[in-house]
């Protein structure tokens, strides 16, 4: 949108922001609601084109016309109403429309053609063009079914006949057509894809325990941290971040120093301020794969711990570097630590390793 301030004259671009509960509020600020939004229009603070900018053409004929219908402040309110429907879980404009258009396929009578119609004029003009996602009819089949017959469609298009609205209705016709079609094929594409509703994702969240861990196993002993010792390559480990930034040690002393370090944290802290191996980049998933099946090999309650998390995804938090852990909304976590338990566990199903309760051994 365009603004101004009270004592400028110039407009400048803002955002509109719109929320589930009908408040909307100019760059984040200053909560209005529909109405407020509706006067804020009239009274010229806020524009929907920068006031001096160049109008656009009108086409010459509205049935030829490849653009959707100018913007207007009613049309804009339209949009924004629909856009609140849409974070509150209410059907939108779009939604209802398609509805009207089943109503009307089943039965083809002036009372639901006129619903069709309604429904429709109810989507914001100016998004009317879009609604039914076709590039190449747009959104003519619909102008073709409410217009009445003996009436040119769009007032200088051809006149609405009886065979034109049977066409418009088997263009819809086809549509379904085309959409079972294209359903038929992902069922078989997709075949592997599990069904029903996804499991929730299981989140291993770093937690600090000063008097030592929990008697009862829980979900912090599928963490790297958990004291578990395993051997790897020869070697043995107390966590697997201890194995980790052993093997990032460039220097055989700087391995065993973080080797035995007195914790998890000391390990890495340790390891950070060692010179690493040059290669590092190209081998850690590898060694990271390997310290994590040898923990969850050597520890078979805790392999089934692991297999008992079922098949949703595991996102692995915490002060790892954002290559091995999840960074949830910000983005940018690879979540590769996360990735890895998720494989391992499916190895672990697949060789028929089954939850069961225990400690560790």
């Amino acid at each position: 949108m365009w603004g101004k301030h009270d004592l400028g004259d110039g407009y400048f671009p803002e955002d509109l922001f719109v929320y589930a509960d009908g408040r909307i509020s100019r760059g984040g600020y200053g909560a209005t609601d529909l109405a407020g939004l509706a006067r804020l229009l009239a009274s010229g603070k806020v524009a929907l084109t920068r006031p001096d900018g160049r109008e656009r053409t009108v086409p010459p004929s509205k049935w030829l016309a490849r653009y959707p219908e100018p913007r207007t402040d009613e049309s804009f309110l339209a949009e924004v109403a629909d856009e609140i429907s849409r974070l509150a879980g209410r059907p939108t404009t779009a939604e209802r429309l398609w509805e009207a258009v089943r109503g009307y396929q089943r039965d083809t009578t002036e009372p639901n053609r006129s619903l069709l119609r309604e429904a429709y004029l109810a989507v914001p003009a100016h998004r009317r063009v879009f609604v039914l996602g076709d590039m190449d009819r747009q959104d003519r089949p619909l102008r073709i079914l409410v217009t009445d017959l003996g009436e040119p469609v769009d007032g200088d298009g051809p006149v609405a006949t009886p065979e034109l609205h049977q066409g418009a209705l088997d263009y819809f016709t086809d549509v379904d057509a085309s959409v079972e079609r294209a359903e038929q094929k992902r069922a078989v594409r997709y075949a592997d894809v599990p069904v029903g509703a996804p499991q929730p994702p299981v989140v291993l969240s770093e937690t600090v325990y000063p008097r030592g861990w929990p008697a009862e196993l829980g979900a912090f002993a599928l963490r790297n941290d958990y004291d578990a010792p395993f051997t790897y390559a020869g070697e043995t480990y107390p966590t697997v971040v201890h194995g980790y930034w052993a093997l990032f040690a460039a220097d055989r002393a700087d391995h065993d120093r973080i080797r035995a370090a007195a914790t998890a944290r000391e390990a890495q802290e340790l390891g950070g301020g060692a010179a690493g191996r040059a290669d590092w980049a190209a081998r850690r998933l590898a060694v990271m794969a390997g310290l994590l099946r040898a923990k969850f090999d050597q520890h078979p309650r805790l392999a089934e711990l692991l297999a008992a998390t079922g098949e949703g995804a595991i996102l692995y938090s915490g002060s790892d570097s954002p290559f091995w852990r999840d960074e949830g909304s910000r983005g940018g976590g690879r979540n590769w630590v996360g990735r890895l338990l998720e494989l391992i566990r499916s190895e672990l199903l697949a060789a028929g390793v089954g939850p069961g309760p225990g400690r560790a051994g």
